[in-house]
């Protein structure tokens, strides 16, 4: 299945009193797709997931597939570290319409390679769903190696990984040893360039909430053969890029986008908000 090669990890936009905000979601989704994003993955670790109750996760997958209305593709997080918990919730948003999921490696329980492999063949024999698998050893403690990803890739709705474990060794023998139709994104948006010279499918970013068009842009320069003007459009994108991830994600990202006019509202605890030398850092490099 063809995710795009920009896709968005969206913010979960909350109110004053920090609920969940349908009609800044519509908002947000609308701006996204307008600015570049061709797939988004909701509820995953930018939609702050880990502190969004089941009932808010399958309101907010609702809206956002109601809103984008077949236009992109839908990506709903369903990864959790409980194989049945997420056993059920990806077969309860399969039934909203949604495009894929994507399922994050266990945080916290550690489990070995065998224990990774059975967890996602467990959920992928329960969905009808294509799945994008979402390796970020920096966030749940465990590095999902090539050998168990490519092991992966022979299940057959298993289609995608999100790669965010920053080795290109290990992202290489992905590519090498996958078959042709298994995507793999990069996880890290300063990795999104050097990642696709050695065969990746495009990006997952955070950043793209704030320079889609222009990362999009970049993605279509390297595309077309302009690699030399798509590695300047790197380098002057990264400044951004860094920015984004100046303290815990999202919170820069949230800030940058309400300093730009489009109301997310703040983050969850034990996340806060970024602090004034941040905020300053942060509108130097937008404004």
């Amino acid at each position: 299945m063809d995710f795009g090669k920009v896709l968005t990890a969206m913010v979960t936009p909350f109110n004053e009193e920090n609920q969940l905000d349908l009609e800044r979601v519509t908002t947000l989704v609308e701006h996204l797709i307008a600015n570049g994003t061709e797939g988004l993955v909701v509820a995953g670790t930018t939609g702050e997931t880990p502190t969004l109750t089941h009932d808010e996760k399958i309101k907010l997958i609702d809206h956002v597939v109601k809103v984008v209305n077949k236009r992109i593709p839908v990506i709903a997080g369903t990864g959790t570290n409980d194989t049945p918990v997420s056993v059920e919730l990806t077969q309860e948003v399969e039934t909203l319409g949604v495009d894929a999921i994507m399922l994050v490696n266990p945080a916290y329980n550690k489990p070995n390679q065998r224990g990774l492999y059975q967890h996602f063949k467990m959920i992928a024999e329960s969905t009808n769903l294509p799945i994008m698998l979402y390796n970020i050893p920096g966030r749940t403690a465990v590095n999902m190696t090539a050998e168990t990803t490519i092991a992966l890739s022979e299940i057959d709705n298993i289609v995608s990984i999100k790669e965010a474990s920053g080795d290109i060794h290990q992202i290489s023998k992905i590519i090498e040893n996958t078959p042709d139709d298994f995507s793999v994104y990069c996880g890290d948006d300063g990795m999104t360039l050097p990642l696709m010279s050695i065969g990746a499918n495009g990006i997952v970013s955070v950043a793209s909430h704030i320079i889609g068009n222009e990362i999009n842009e970049m993605v279509q320069t390297f595309l077309s053969g302009d690699v030399r003007k798509a590695a300047k459009l790197h380098r002057t994108l990264l400044p951004t890029m860094e920015a984004m991830f100046i303290a815990p994600s999202p919170s820069p990202v949230k800030a940058a986008l309400n300093m730009s006019g489009i109301e997310v509202g703040n983050v969850r605890m034990p996340l806060v908000e970024i602090d004034k030398s941040e905020e300053k850092f942060i509108k130097n490099i937008l404004f």
